[in-house]
């Protein structure tokens, strides 16, 4: 697998961090603040946002919900330079199908396939 670029240019322990996913530490600030929730669609950056809303149908319901700093999409290994075609098929199933329960369901997946990264 070839690292992305900005992986290339950070350093061993900023390598770690990311890879660990400790990086998204600071995001629990923005759940905290009520700008961020802990389970919903990851945000996307605006440029990509205004490419995406035109060409892939449906895009845009991932903004009726927060985004979150897990889910559903990456719990299923949809995360980082996968398809976005999937990741958003998941976030929308996530939407279309938003329980109490799915969102305890993919916090301890998350919990879970984090430590066994790690491990």
């Amino acid at each position: 697998m070839v690292p992305a670029v900005a992986e290339l240019s950070l350093p061993y322990s900023g390598k770690r961090l990311r890879r660990h996913d400790v990086d998204e530490l600071p995001q629990f600030w923005n759940v905290l603040r009520g700008d961020m929730s802990i389970v919903g669609p990851r945000p996307e950056r605006p440029f990509f946002v205004e490419q995406f809303k035109h060409r892939i149908p449906q895009y845009m319901l991932r903004h009726k919900v927060k985004s979150g700093i897990t889910g559903w999409a990456q719990v299923n290994g949809w995360r980082g330079n996968t398809s976005l075609e999937k990741r958003i098929e998941f976030d929308l199933y996530y939407i279309e199908n938003w329980s109490l329960s799915l969102d305890l369901k993919i916090m301890g997946l998350t919990l879970i396939r984090g430590f066994n990264r790690i491990a």
